[in-house]
């Protein structure tokens, strides 16, 4: 068995504010390459069971989206990523499993499926900054669900949105890969409080035996919604019964929150 990594509907990806390539992909799976315990169960509790397929819009390689799997959900996932969908492909087929994927930006979303549910973690919707993609995810998610029709979002409001810092931040992380390298990540962040936007510069190099064999430069940004504009946007999509919950994946770098709606 393995993941059907569909490639058929893979448009301009246009307004995702993001670019994840092989590098970054591998960086990221080191970092961070399964959702914890109480992650996991905060979308276990809310998702319909035994109902029909969900699907994890903006899935990248897999985090949430395997271990879900793993414990017997009928999961599909989206991302613009080819690198991110082509891990959470493999990782599938190293667990046995199989699980639709797709190519796509969920501001234009047209999949062959519908869903009893869609969700979307850690923030990864506020990947969307260009402008009206928002409204333009909210409704096209919406219009692949049906009964019971659950959207859930883990969302966040950064601490740079109250106390924007007064120059670019620079940070540098290294992961340990299987094969003995390591990945240098170096990121520079500008932080606008003004234009809701934060952009995060990345170089990733990975060394080994202390020489750069391979490099990456990559640019994402993000926005932020405060609970309350979070409702509206929902509301204006044609969402019902939309309330606010405790994050699913709390963070230390600002103020988290979850919002659960129907369709």
């Amino acid at each position: 068995m393995g993941a059907d990594l569909n490639l058929r509907h893979a448009p301009s990806l246009p307004g995702t504010g993001m670019s994840y390539g092989a590098l970054a992909t591998r960086f990221y799976d080191a970092d961070k390459p399964r959702a914890g315990d109480p992650e996991l169960a905060w979308y276990r509790q809310r998702l319909p069971r035994d109902a029909g397929p969900v699907l994890e819009a903006m899935c990248g390689s897999g985090r949430l989206l395997v271990p879900l799997a793993e414990t017997g959900s009928r999961v599909h996932g989206v991302d613009t990523s080819e690198a991110m969908l082509a891990s959470c492909a493999a990782k599938l087929r190293n667990a046995g499993l199989d699980a639709p994927l797709f190519r796509q930006s969920i501001a234009e979303l047209n999949l062959p499926f519908r869903y009893v549910a869609a969700f979307v973690a850690a923030g990864s919707l506020q990947l969307l900054t260009a402008r009206d993609a928002l409204r333009d995810a909210l409704a096209c998610l919406r219009a692949h669900l049906v009964e019971p029709a659950v959207l859930l979002l883990d969302l966040f409001v950064p601490e740079a949105a109250q106390h924007p810092p007064g120059a670019p931040v620079i940070e540098f992380r290294n992961v340990v890969l299987a094969d003995g390298s390591q990945i240098m990540h170096r990121c520079e962040t500008d932080a606008d409080a003004k234009r809701r936007r934060i952009q995060i510069a990345s170089r990733y190099e990975r060394r080994q035996e202390g020489r750069i064999v391979e490099r990456a430069d990559e640019t994402i940004a993000y926005t932020w919604h405060s609970e309350d504009e979070m409702l509206s946007h929902l509301r204006a999509a044609g969402y019902s019964s939309v309330r606010i919950e405790p994050p699913a994946w709390p963070r230390s770098d600002g103020r988290g929150y979850a919002v659960v709606a129907h369709a």
